[in-house]
Formats: structure tokens, C-alpha cells, sequence
């Protein structure tokens, strides 16, 4: 625990929150919430969505939007929307954190924004400082905490606190307490992604509105513990998480300049979990090499181990799966060049050339991808053909990383064709699109309550 008259760590956290924010960090948040709203369109459609739009169909009424339609309290806003995110595995990632920030943060921050009526700078550097948060704390608890907890839940509540808080334009004491109050909720374990049900979805959206909840708790006044993080019974400690001192002040304490950490978050080009896009991405190599997939005897993937704990599964039978599964990605790559949302649905899985495909894949661990994650998240492929030929790919970061990032008409391409996959028109989708990447120079955030109301839903 730090000493009596030193900062704790939550404080040392909410100091960096008064550099400046820039025109170009506010198009960054701006095409986040972008990408995010794709993702929580289309997750809406799913049997999740529809289980929570039931649900919010019987909740009291209020003012800030919820996907669906609905009109609701600020807490069950956030609830709503920031379960919707992760369901198809479009998210965005900061790597080392291994957290997902828009799943949760960006649920408390649209609902607060509405609610008191923030203008469209308030908004989105509330984003920004969310990121901020949600990634450090996310340093903080490492690889280690990633082993049983969801961290994009149990760090990300903190940024969706810092982004209420700082809608709230809340002082520095009660940003204090609006954090360790957060950290009293922080919760969800990675037991949900080892049975069918809807628990990671309740995660990331419980975080989001704990966060409104933790920063209107603060606001009244409800005081919490200041070492909620490094306490010798704080959070950190309580799930086996507690960095070593050089870890915790190169997080603490960046260099003076450092930019915000919002811009080494990475996007995702296709639906699936970030740990199989690098064995992917080397397959949509290999694919225009290979005339006839036919011809292929042997493939061999090599990654890093968390990759192969959490997607080696050679042969899914539900679209979840489909989604957590090297060998299926690797085989659609190989054979398509791509990997796209009907690539995870049971008639994909079922194709003869895909079954096989995964049938002659191996997956294995390398120390010298284990090493590089998770900085780093890399893979080879390795293919042989009837013919004796043997092919080989490697990416070191995959598509959508800050080494190797998607284009800003990229990420307006894919949120354009995940809105339409929802269901929406070219129009009203065009239209909320523009209304996002018009906030840093907006006058009101009218313009983006509009185009959101004018969505319309089967």
C-alpha cells in the first residue's frame, strides 16, 4: 500500500487525466464509438439481444436511448447497450491489456451524455479518459488476471466510471471515490466462455452500469476506499493480480508526452476472437497462392499458447464456436480469402471442404510467439500440397494493430456493412455514421440523438 502522503494508485490514474486532448484524440474516440455501434447493432439481432430487449421492454422509462428503440434510465441504458458489444467478436482490443474498452465504457458514456445533456466535446473526451483508465488498470492486473477473470468486465468498469465521472464533471475526491466504488463491483469470471449462455454479455453490461452507478453514487457523496486497487485487501490483491513495483510505475507514470492510449487500441477486421486473426490473416496470404485447396494435405498453425487456450477447437458446432476455433478460421481463410459473418453460421461449419480442411490442421504453441504476447499477438501458417510444395506465412501483428492498422475508410466500411447486416437501411446507417465523425466539431450532440432515433427495427 502506498504510504500515508503519497498518491495511491487511483489518484496517480486520475492525475493523467488532465493532459490535453487534441482534435485528432477526439476523431479517434469519435471513430470508436463508430465501430462500437456497429458491433452493438448487430449484436442486438442475436438470441442475447433479443433476451435483454425483453427484458428492457418491461423496465421503467427514461431518457437516454437503448438499442431497440427503447428510452430508458441511464443505468439500464448502459446495462442494454453495453452487453451488446462482444456478442460477435467485432470489438475493439488493446493488446497488452487484453481488454476490450468500448464493451463497456462506451454503454455508460452515451447514456450519462444524454441524460445531462453533454455536448459533443464532454462526450468524447469522457471517451477518451475511459480508455485511459480501462487500459492501465487492465497493465495492472496483467496476463495473470486474464487466466480466470474477463478483464474487458473487471477493468473496464473502471474506465466507465472515469467516463461517467468526467461527463459528471465530478472533482478530483469524487472521481476518487467514483473509482473505488467501481472497484466494489469490479466482477466476471471466464468460467462463461466454457458454457452456452448469455454471462459474458451480462458482464461487460453490468460494468457499464456500475459505472453510471459508481460516478452517481460519488456525485452524492458516498465515499470509498482510496487503495481500492494496491490495498493490502484491494482488488489487484483479492484476484492474484498485484503487479511488481517496476510494473505498476511504468503504467503510474508515463513519460511526459505519451499519447493517449485510445490510439494503440486495435480494430477488428472480421468477426472472431482476436487470438485467431493473426493465423487468419497468414492464411489470406497462403490463399492466393493455392489454386485448388483440394491439393492441400497438411496445415500447421504456430502461435502463442493463450491463443491456442482459448480458440483450439478443431471441429465447432455452433456459431460461438465458430468463432473461438483456429481451425476453422484458418480453413475459411484458406479457401474464401476472407472470413465474414456467414462463415460463422452451422452451414459453414458443415461444408465438406472446410471439415476436411480442419481435419489436416495441427495447432501448437511456440516460445517465440508466447514471448511477444501479449505486446505482440503472431502466428505462422505452414501449408503442404500433394505436389511436395510447402507454403509458409507469419504475421507478427495482426490486421487492425497500431503496426499494421486498418485504415480510417476501412473501419467506415466495416461498421457500414455490420449496420446493414443488423437489418438497418444505406440511409439511416449513412446517417449515423456521419452524425459520429461530425462530433469534434459539433455544436450538440442533437444530431447524433436524430440519427439514432431514426434507426428502425423489425
Amino acid at each position: 500500500m502506498s504510504a500515508a502522503n503519497t498518491p495511491s494508485w487511483t489518484e496517480q490514474l486520475l492525475a493523467l487525466q488532465g493532459r490535453p486532448i487534441t482534435d485528432a484524440d477526439r476523431q479517434r474516440a469519435a471513430l470508436h464509438l463508430i465501430d462500437w455501434l456497429g458491433c452493438v447493432l448487430l449484436g442486438h439481432t442475436s438470441p442475447a439481444g433479443q433476451a435483454l430487449h425483453r427484458w428492457a421492454a418491461q423496465a421503467a422509462p427514461g431518457p437516454c436511448w437503448a438499442v431497440g428503440g427503447l428510452s430508458l434510465r441511464s443505468e439500464d441504458a448502459a446495462l442494454v447497450n453495453g452487453s451488446l458489444g462482444n456478442i460477435d467478436e467485432l470489438d475493439d482490443l488493446h493488446r497488452e491489456a487484453v481488454v476490450h474498452p468500448a464493451d463497456t465504457l462506451m454503454a455508460a458514456a452515451l447514456a450519462l451524455a444524454q441524460r445531462e445533456q453533454a455536448t459533443p466535446h464532454a462526450l468524447l473526451d469522457a471517451v477518451v479518459r475511459g480508455y485511459e483508465v480501462a487500459i492501465r488498470v487492465g497493465l495492472l492486473a496483467g496476463t495473470a488476471h486474464y487466466q480466470h477473470w474477463y478483464s474487458t468486465a473487471t477493468c473496464g468498469v473502471f474506465g466507465a466510471a472515469t467516463a461517467a465521472a468526467s461527463l459528471l464533471q465530478l472533482d478530483a475526491t469524487q472521481a476518487l471515490h467514483a473509482l473505488a466504488q467501481a472497484g466494489m463491483q469490479a466482477s466476471g469470471v471466464w468460467q462463461c466462455r466454457l458454457e452456452p449462455g448469455f454471462s459474458k454479455q451480462l458482464a461487460t453490461g453490468r460494468s457499464a452500469q456500475s459505472g453510471v452507478l459508481a460516478a452517481d453514487l460519488a456525485a452524492a457523496g458516498m465515499a470509498g476506499p482510496r487503495h481500492i486497487l494496491e490495498g493490502q485487501h484491494g482488488w489487484l490483491a483479492a484476484t492474484g493480480s498485484l503487479p511488481d513495483a517496476t510494473r505498476a510505475r511504468a503504467v503510474l507514470a508515463p513519460a511526459p508526452g505519451t499519447p493517449w492510449l485510445i490510439h494503440a487500441v486495435s480494430f477488428k477486421p472480421w468477426p472472431a476472437c482476436r487470438h485467431v486473426h493473426p493465423a487468419m490473416a497468414c492464411a489470406m496470404q497462403l490463399h492466393v497462392q493455392i489454386a485448388d485447396v483440394g491439393e492441400i494435405v497438411r496445415i500447421e498453425v504456430s502461435s502463442y499458447q493463450t491463443a491456442l487456450d482459448f480458440a483450439d477447437r478443431a471441429q465447432p458446432h455452433t456459431t460461438q464456436q465458430s468463432r473461438f476455433s483456429l481451425q476453422h478460421a484458418v480453413a475459411v481463410a484458406l479457401l474464401r480469402g476472407d472470413f465474414g459473418l456467414a462463415d460463422t453460421l452451422p452451414e459453414s461449419l458443415a461444408q465438406s471442404a472446410l471439415v476436411r480442411l480442419r481435419a489436416a490442421t495441427q495447432v501448437h504453441a511456440t516460445s517465440r510467439w508466447s514471448r511477444a504476447y501479449p505486446a505482440h499477438y503472431g502466428a505462422q501458417v505452414r501449408v503442404w500440397l500433394r505436389d511436395g510444395r510447402r507454403l509458409a506465412a507469419e504475421v507478427a501483428d495482426a490486421p487492425g494493430d497500431p503496426e499494421n492498422p486498418l485504415s480510417n475508410a476501412a473501419v467506415l466500411a466495416k461498421a457500414q456493412r455490420v449496420m446493414q447486416a443488423a437489418g438497418h437501411g444505406s440511409q439511416p446507417v449513412t446517417a449515423l455514421i456521419q452524425a459520429c465523425a461530425d462530433l469534434p466539431h459539433a455544436a450538440s450532440l442533437d444530431g447524433l440523438w436524430r440519427a439514432l432515433h431514426q434507426l428502425r427495427w423489425a
